[in-house]
């Protein structure tokens, strides 16, 4: 009986599995070159914004140890002695710790829980629209908001909330009530914040939305008019399935920002007065590296938002892709 066995390589040539490899690494840097050739103007705009988030996102990420360090100015950050985990057993032991999260997880979720669906219904309304200039006015109108600048936002709502010059003040005194302090009780500070954000940002959002109801395939619509659907029906069965996959991104973007939500809004809104909701992580953290000088601490408390960011991301978007099958990076 022949026993099989397998016939070496020749002296001198590699084993087929290496040889393969080698013949792929070969097309791939072949290909890669012609590439770079054919689209070199493509990969020279493209290296901007990639030294962008090189300069000013990654290389920065190197300083976050100045969270594990008893950062001295004459050292320097990477001469400062090391003091392990300190800054952040000091956070964690200060009294206003679980009121800085709680305040901050609350306007996050908050936010989030009323713009995110206003876009999409917003969206789908105009979507809907078959008068052109009606449609193109209300877009206007809810976009423009957009490009005003957060401090003017901030202005805006303080003037027209002011108890005696207010706007609102001066339309519920006609009903004999008397004039509100909105932003003195802290018991209104994070609708202020909520509704302003969402007047000044869902019609940016919905264009978005608008963009991925045009990738629908009309054919669908067709079907389901012969079908007898009515326009509900067709809203619910063809353009939200239809909107699904970017909705699901844009949703797990948003919760994975759910800590980080923005410091100038939460400042300026701020005052003594409504300080025990308005008190943020943002907030602290710049009255705690800039006004106190306390560098070491400040970034220690920046680094755990953006640990506790990246978990919530992770999280949301491995139970987003379980449950519609979409996520960041399907």
């Amino acid at each position: 009986m022949a026993v099989l066995t397998s016939i070496p390589p020749p002296v001198g040539e590699a084993p087929a599995p290496q040889r393969r490899r080698r013949r792929r690494e070969r097309t791939t840097m072949v290909g890669l070159r012609r590439s770079l050739q054919r689209h070199w103007t493509l990969y020279l705009l493209m290296t901007v914004p990639l030294v962008w988030f090189a300069v000013f996102k990654y290389i920065p990420m190197a300083n976050a140890v100045l969270a594990f360090k008893n950062y001295n100015v004459v050292r320097g950050i990477w001469g400062s002695p090391w003091i392990g985990w300190q800054n952040f057993e000091l956070f964690f032991a200060n009294p206003v710790f679980w009121t800085l999260v709680k305040n901050t997880f609350l306007l996050s979720v908050y936010t989030v829980a009323a713009s995110f669906p206003l876009a999409i219904i917003l969206a789908l309304a105009l979507n809907e629209v078959r008068m052109g200039l009606f449609k193109k006015t209300v877009q206007l109108v809810t976009y423009a908001p957009y490009f005003i600048s957060t401090v003017v936002v901030v202005s805006m709502t303080i003037l027209m909330l002011s108890p005696r010059l207010g706007l609102v003040n001066d339309a519920i005194g006609f009903f004999g009530v008397p004039a509100i302090d909105f932003l003195g009780n802290p018991d209104y500070f994070r609708h202020i914040y909520v509704w302003s954000d969402v007047w000044q940002t869902t019609g940016y959002s919905a264009v978005i939305y608008l963009a991925a109801l045009a990738g629908v395939d009309p054919a669908l619509h067709e079907s389901a008019k012969i079908d007898g659907a009515t326009r509900l029906q067709r809203i619910r069965h063809v353009d939200l399935p239809g909107i699904m996959p970017t909705a699901v991104i844009i949703l797990v973007l948003a919760v994975g920002n759910i800590m980080a939500i923005g410091f100038e809004k939460a400042f300026l809104l701020q005052n003594p007065l409504n300080l025990s909701e308005s008190e943020i992580i943002a907030t602290y953290v710049y009255k705690t590296g800039l006004l106190n000088a306390d560098f070491s601490l400040a970034t220690a408390v920046g680094l755990f938002n953006s640990v506790i960011n990246l978990v919530l991301l992770l999280a949301v978007n491995t139970i987003a892709k379980r449950i519609t099958g979409n996520g960041l990076w399907s």
